[in-house]
């Protein structure tokens, strides 16, 4: 992907995207998502990296499958208290649900 992200075609500025704050939630980038567009349209020439988006989809899909079986074991087990961690436990938990590594991966379905 970050050969196809540098190259000019790709129209994504480094500081944008690349060079961001890591200790800040990532958030979706629609430039981000054009690329994925691009590269799911035009799959057998870019399979190398339609091959990666959709194991990393699996890999995501994976890890929330794991997130919904821990969050109801949690709340199967201590109910709403507060989590081990000090987290507010399942409130917590269901809210991680919602978070995506690769959002431009799952939203560029809708574009299809």
């Amino acid at each position: 992907m970050r050969r196809y992200v540098s190259s000019p075609a790709a129209a994504i500025r480094s500081k944008e995207v690349l060079d961001r704050d890591f200790s800040q939630p990532y958030l979706s980038n629609p430039r981000v998502r054009d690329i994925w567009l691009s590269i799911y349209r035009k799959s057998q020439e870019h399979f190398d990296l339609y091959e990666l988006a959709e194991e990393l989809v699996d890999v995501e899909d994976w890890f929330q499958q794991w997130r919904f079986r821990h969050m109801k074991t949690v709340e199967r087990i201590i109910g709403y208290k507060p989590g081990t961690g000090g987290s507010s436990g399942v409130g917590y938990l269901k809210t991680a649900l919602e978070r995506s590594f690769f959002p431009e991966l799952w939203e560029v379905r809708t574009f299809l």
